[in-house]
């Protein structure tokens, strides 16, 4: 598995252990950045992920920023992206269980540490269930395509 990884400002303390975690875990990351504290614009930054699980050269993606809110916006405007914003354990499983998430939404001013440990664990760990979860991504697709159409 590849995942492309990507922070603004707010959120590249918590990227940065993110990325140790994914190593542990023996799950190849591609940093995306960014790399310091500087204020930066977190668009160039989901765009950089989300263009990379988009066009299919990673698998999925995270991206933190200082609430994820921001993040969440910029990756659900590509295509074939499912971003969530996973600030806890519930919704981090049910993304991928229902949902096939396909890039993880944290934000960083919001999850510490070790709740970000378990939402990536588990989030990684959670396999989409198919069956009529697999019907309402369908429609969400027909949806996607009508508006690319356009």
């Amino acid at each position: 598995m590849r995942v492309a990884i990507g922070s603004d400002h707010a959120g590249v303390e918590l990227k940065n252990e993110i990325v140790s975690i994914l190593n542990e875990m023996k799950i190849e990351c591609i940093d995306l950045g960014t790399n310091g504290p500087q204020s930066v614009d977190y668009p160039d930054f989901g765009d950089k992920v989300s263009r990379e699980v988009s066009s299919g050269k990673v698998d999925r993606g995270i991206l933190i920023c200082g609430t994820g809110i921001g993040m969440s916006i910029v990756a659900n405007k590509f295509p074939k992206i499912r971003a969530s914003l996973c600030n806890d354990l519930f919704t981090a499983k049910m993304s991928r269980l229902h949902n096939d998430a396909n890039i993880l939404v944290i934000g960083g001013r919001i999850v510490g540490k070790d709740l970000a440990k378990e939402i990536v664990t588990v989030w990684f760990g959670t396999e989409f269930e198919g069956g009529r979860h697999a019907n309402r991504l369908g429609k969400i697709k027909l949806i996607e395509e009508r508006f690319l159409k356009k």
